[in-house]
């Protein structure tokens, strides 16, 4: 057996709830009226569109 690692080709697939933060924190890090905010409130549509999303997907609800 070689020291190597073996690779997989099939990437594990992402918890929905980490995805949608994912998709929120890389949104508010390029969006300049989200990167200068300090509540998601106060952001963009889109961003409150991301973060309703993550509010959803980690239980919480929206409200």
């Amino acid at each position: 057996m070689t020291g190597g690692r073996v690779g997989s080709a099939v990437r594990q697939a992402e918890l929905p709830m980490l995805r949608a933060y994912r998709l929120w924190f890389e949104h508010a890090r390029k969006c300049d009226d989200c990167k200068r905010v300090r509540k998601v409130q106060d952001g963009c549509g889109s961003g409150q569109g991301l973060w309703d999303d993550y509010r959803r997907a980690y239980g919480g609800g929206v409200g």
